[in-house]
């Protein structure tokens, strides 16, 4: 089989069954260590200001970054205003989606969508998408953010140059997992040379990797044995969070999927990792 016995560490958690059965499936020896828990903002005073701001017609465009913060979203104007208000106040701006899952939402709940940025989905499409529709600097309106997790301060940047006033909504916001000893066990044999392979699906996983390892004591130990590893990632986007981390990044794969990542990743695998370690011994 593809992986034939490599070590692969995965640290999904929505899907951490279903990743495990992919590597198990394409020979590899898997270690899921959940790194993410979703956590709603609790008393999220910025998004009831944002419905009331939003009710009262301030804001010309709003942009929706993920389909569950889209959902979070509603769930707390919810908790003041009847079901559908957001929807129906939606209808009377421009709806920017970042990728299909919000604008799954938008479809389900009947507002129209103004622009969807194409993949890969990054703040860059967002900005040149709306550049492409209104024309470069030209913006000059009121736009919200709901935010999705991480701030996006790139795409708050990019707006305000084009003259945009820019209001951020974050929504939830990601945690560490209330069982972080996978996580350590992870560091632990990371340390140890113990991990051909570590894949990262989300841009978080690795900043709450990293967290963890650093409270244990294993944080430089941990960057060089994902050194001596492939490091593969599921995107532009959290290929970016790696590099600025100062991460290798090692293999992306041509479509932002899981199941593709891998079926492209297990054929691959063990060149790369002959290749890297090669490298490091010059």
């Amino acid at each position: 089989m593809a992986f034939n016995g490599i070590r692969v560490l995965s640290l999904e958690s929505r899907r951490a069954a279903e990743i495990e059965r992919l590597i198990r499936n394409q020979g590899g020896k898997p270690l899921v260590a959940p790194s993410v828990r979703e956590v709603p903002l609790e008393q999220n005073q910025a998004a009831l200001q944002f419905a009331e701001r939003l009710l009262a017609g301030e804001f010309d465009m709003v942009i929706l970054l993920t389909g569950v913060g889209t959902r979070y979203l509603n769930q707390v104007i919810e908790t003041r205003w009847p079901a559908g208000t957001l929807a129906e106040a939606l209808k009377k701006v421009a709806v920017v989606v970042r990728g299909p899952k919000p604008a799954a939402v938008m479809r389900e709940w009947g507002v129209p969508i103004a622009i969807t940025a194409p993949e890969p989905n990054t703040w860059r499409e967002v900005l040149s998408s709306i550049d492409e529709e209104w024309g470069e600097g030209k913006i000059g309106r009121h736009i919200a953010v709901q935010e999705f997790g991480r701030p996006s301060p790139e795409l708050v940047r990019g707006l305000e140059a084009r003259g945009a006033e820019v209001t951020t909504v974050p929504v939830y916001q990601w945690d560490l997992p209330e069982n972080t000893e996978p996580m350590r066990e992870a560091a632990r044999r990371l340390a140890l040379g113990e991990i051909d392979v570590v894949l990262f699906t989300a841009s978080v996983q690795a900043e709450n990797f990293f967290r963890v390892a650093e409270q244990i004591g294993l944080g430089e130990a941990a960057r060089r044995g994902m050194a001596r590893a492939v490091v593969a990632s599921i995107g532009p986007t959290t290929s970016e969070t790696l590099r600025e981390m100062n991460l290798p990044v090692d293999f992306e794969p041509s479509h932002p999927k899981m199941g593709i990542m891998l079926n492209e990743l297990a054929s691959r695998a063990g060149k790369l990792l002959e290749q890297k370690r090669e490298r490091s011994r010059v």
